[in-house]
This record gives C-alpha cells, structure tokens and sequence, in this order.
C-alpha cells in the first residue's frame, strides 16, 4: 500500500471572496488523497469566511486576527497546521485535478526542499505568468528574474523550460515547502508583509545547503496583481523596500555593502525615470522606500545569520540582469548564457 505524505494546501485570504467564488472550485476537486484544505484569513470585512463555510464546511478556516500581510499572516496560520507538506497558494490560481502528485513526487525523488509548478498566466494561458514562471533566478545587484520572464516580458510557453531542474526561488503564488524547513528557516520574514517574502526565504533555505525545484509536470494558471496592481505605488514601495531588506540580510557583509551602494544609485535612476513617466506617487514610494531602509538598518542587520551549511548558489546570475535587457536587449531567458550562473 502505497503511503502518501500528508499535504496542507493553505489559501491566505483577505477580502477575497470573488477569488474563492471563482477558483476554490478547482482546488478543492484535488486528487491527491492525503490533502488537507485551510483558508487562513487575515481578518477579512467582506463575508469571504461566511462564503466557505456555507459552501465548503470541510475546509478549516484560520481566522488572524488583523491584516497581517502575506509574510506575518502566513506565519501565524502555519503555525497551527501539521502536515508533511505546506502548499501556499494564492487565491487567484485556478489548479487541475492532479496538480500537487507530481510536484510532491519530484521534492521526494530529487531532494528539493521547496519547489514550485509551472505557472501560466490565467488571462493568457499559453504565455508564462509573471511571477514565478518557469522558477526564479536573481542576479548579481539582487533584481529577480524568471525562465519565462524577464523584467515585464514575459515568454509564450513551447516547451522551451520543460526541464526540471534546480532554481534559486521558487514563487509564493504555489510554493511546496517541507513543514520540517518552514519551520527550521523560521518562515517568512513578517517585517517584509508581502513582496519578496518567498525569494527571502528561499535564499535563507539555500545558504543552509538546501535545494529549490522547479517541475513541468504540474501547471497552474495565476491571475496576478489580485490585491495590489502592478501599478499601485504601494507595490512599487514594497518591491524596492523588500529587495533591499533582502540584501542586507543575505549578502554576505563587503558585499552587502558594494551591491546595496550601487542599489540605491540605481534606484535613484529609477525615481527619476517615474519623475519624467509622470508618475510621482511610484516616486515617492522609491524615496520611501529608502527612508525605511536606513530608519530600520540595525534592525535589520540583526537578522543576518551565519549557517553551518555549505551556501547553495545554484541559480544565482553572476551578471546584471538590467544591463543585459536594456543594452544587450536579452528578452528570453534561454538568450542567457548558461556560464553566467552559479551550478553549484
């Protein structure tokens, strides 16, 4: 008889009652037969709770008592679930009957700590979705990028990165994790509240020595931008905030210091790009975004840790992905040379 790791899949809700109406559906027709669904709720005032528990009364509902954001509401609701694996997913993706065995099928036959599926856009279903694709990379001054997209483009899907094989992060939208790693990496960083969250942790599993995946096999459809907008400049703050936290915390220290100097000059480029596009708000967030960094810098810096393991780079770009858009006009990813990154 076969014996089928327990899995958790753990949808994070707020305010998202039109995004459980829509795409609950496919997940709770799963197949995989040792599932558990949750919905964790960051203290929603739309009646989404009300909605699942009328509509769906076996799934365990969480309740948060506040907004804590993707990180800290993550955080708190894991806390109270056991399971072999945690699956968070986001309310937004529509999955297929079989889409969790084959992911878990891979973690176990390769070793991958955490990994994701493919993710296809929902609105465009043959073209990858921007976060998360095919799995992630990030380059040498810290920007992430994707097999599928780069920057804003992102590819159509023909098979080109059917591969599985090992990437730097895998996307927050679908991340299988292993509950013993959640745990040991001490979950998502709550002070980041979301953006960037999953590329922190994966960073973190990766210095211990770990392995992140990514497998074809399993494919879902993301709507992206469910809560905020690419064009919401509280994005915009929370992107440029995260990935400087980030760097500070993961970076080790000469480093940290020579890559976030040159960040913030390169940030200032682009404050002054949103300046001449009209767009001050998304300005204003840059600046923001700063100001945060050096308010919270020591508290930050706290954070940094040392590991015992031998730190995992795999996926790591040695290049600058922004120069190789915008003056090497390198769009696809597959255009990349391959003795640009780390594979060890």
């Amino acid at each position: 008889m076969i014996e089928y790791p327990k899995v958790a899949v753990v949808i994070l809700n707020w305010n998202g009652k039109f995004f459980l109406e829509k795409f609950l559906p496919s997940v709770y027709n799963s197949t995989y037969p040792n599932v558990e669904f949750i919905i964790g709720d960051n203290a929603s005032t739309d009646d989404s709770v009300s909605f699942v528990r009328e509509y769906y009364p076996t799934i365990r509902i969480i309740q948060n008592d506040d907004n804590y954001g993707f990180a800290g509401g993550y955080n708190k609701v894991l806390q109270q679930v056991e399971a072999d694996y945690f699956v968070l997913l986001n309310s937004d993706v529509e999955v297929t009957p079989s889409w969790i065995e084959p992911v878990v099928d891979f973690m176990q036959k390769k070793d991958f700590i955490a990994a994701q599926p493919k993710i296809r856009a929902y609105h465009q279903r043959d073209h990858f979705e921007h976060a998360g694709a095919a799995g992630g990379h990030i380059d040498y001054f810290g920007y992430p990028f994707c097999k599928g997209r780069i920057l804003n483009i992102t590819e159509k899907d023909e098979g080109q990165y059917d591969a599985e094989n090992e990437v730097f992060w895998a996307t927050g939208a679908a991340l299988f994790i292993k509950s013993s790693a959640w745990h040991e990496a001490g979950g998502f960083d709550a002070d980041f509240f979301a953006h960037m969250e999953e590329i922190d942790l994966c960073w973190r599993l990766k210095k211990m020595g770990y392995k992140i995946g990514y497998t074809s096999k399993s494919i879902v459809y993301h709507v992206g931008g469910g809560t905020l907008n690419t064009s919401n400049p509280k994005k915009t703050y929370l992107n440029f905030r995260n990935n400087l936290l980030m760097l500070q915390k993961n970076l080790p220290f000469w480093r940290a210091l020579a890559v976030i100097w040159t960040r913030l000059w390169l940030d200032l480029i682009a404050l002054l790009h949103f300046l001449a596009e009209g767009k001050p708000r998304d300005a204003w967030a840059v600046s923001r975004a700063h100001q945060y960094f050096f308010l919270y810098f020591f508290k930050t810096a706290l954070k940094r840790k040392k590991y015992n393991a031998k730190e995992n780079k795999t996926g790591l770009y040695k290049k600058c992905i922004i120069w190789d858009f915008y003056t090497n006009k390198i769009q696809k990813y597959n255009k990349l040379s391959v003795n640009n990154f780390h594979n060890k």
